[in-house]
């Protein structure tokens, strides 16, 4: 009988596709946040001196951490709110911010130094590290996770039942876990921007104005398979949220 259940490949594609990778092991680019801040004289050319661009995001940090970690412990279930916050050093990487765990689970945001550099105001990294810190409180890494394990496998017992070849079905593990990745990805991304939102309101801080930084980003559109939605829909997500919470 051809093989019903993920492959190898096919496992290592879905943890990717979840993010659910430990991170750099010492010695690469990925330094501690609070240990960053030489590393903006190398990144791109900021909107904003480089002190203060290192001053803004560790006033973030600082302000925005606890805020999430309270939020992420009131939570029904056991689960890790010890956020890390990470700077990957390489000045080559794209502007990104993400979220992932390390090997015993516990919660790391790492950003890249671009958006740090080009940030025109302390609402921005507010926002995004905000948003990215949801992430982990909404449980999307586990749920992206399972989604795409799941989708390995029917499209893994599909080509078996068509009788695909070994090689055939690891690809159709791949492309199905991929598919499955993304099936809620738009829905964790709005879900992120309202938690998100109000974390970095609770923060002090003017998500609104840091939505901003989404005018500067290619729109993804509202493609099937697109990972993100569309830039004016995320930004009327937050200006709704941020509505009902400014008037409580």
């Amino acid at each position: 009988m051809k093989r019903t259940k993920a492959s190898p490949a096919g496992i290592a594609l879905i943890l990717t596709l979840a993010a659910c990778t430990a991170l750099p092991s010492k010695g690469t680019s990925v330094v501690k946040a609070g240990n960053s801040a030489a590393a903006l004289a190398t990144a791109v050319p900021g909107r904003l001196p480089i002190q203060d661009a290192a001053r803004n995001f560790a006033q973030v940090i600082a302000r925005v951490e606890p805020i999430a970690e309270s939020l992420c412990g009131s939570q029904p279930g056991p689960r890790n709110c010890d956020f890390q916050i990470w700077v990957d050093t390489d000045a080559e990487l794209p502007p990104n911010a993400y979220q992932t765990l390390d090997q015993s689970g516990r919660p790391q945001i790492v950003f890249t130094l671009a958006p740090i550099a080009e940030a025109r105001n302390a609402d921005e990294l507010a926002f995004v590290l905000g948003h990215e810190t949801a992430h982990h409180i909404e449980g999307h890494l586990a749920e992206t996770r399972q989604e795409a394990t799941n989708a390995a496998i029917i499209g893994g017992l599909v080509a078996s039942a068509s009788g695909a070849s070994d090689s055939a079905i690891e690809r159709a593990q791949q492309i199905s876990a991929e598919i499955g990745a993304l099936r809620f990805s738009k829905e964790h991304e709005l879900e992120a921007d309202r938690l998100g939102t109000i974390i970095a309101y609770q923060a002090g801080f003017d998500p609104v104005l840091g939505a901003r930084f989404f005018t500067r980003l290619p729109d993804p559109g509202d493609g099937f398979l697109g990972s993100h939605p569309a830039n004016a829909q995320r930004q009327a997500g937050i200006a709704q949220t941020y509505a009902e919470i400014a008037t409580r």
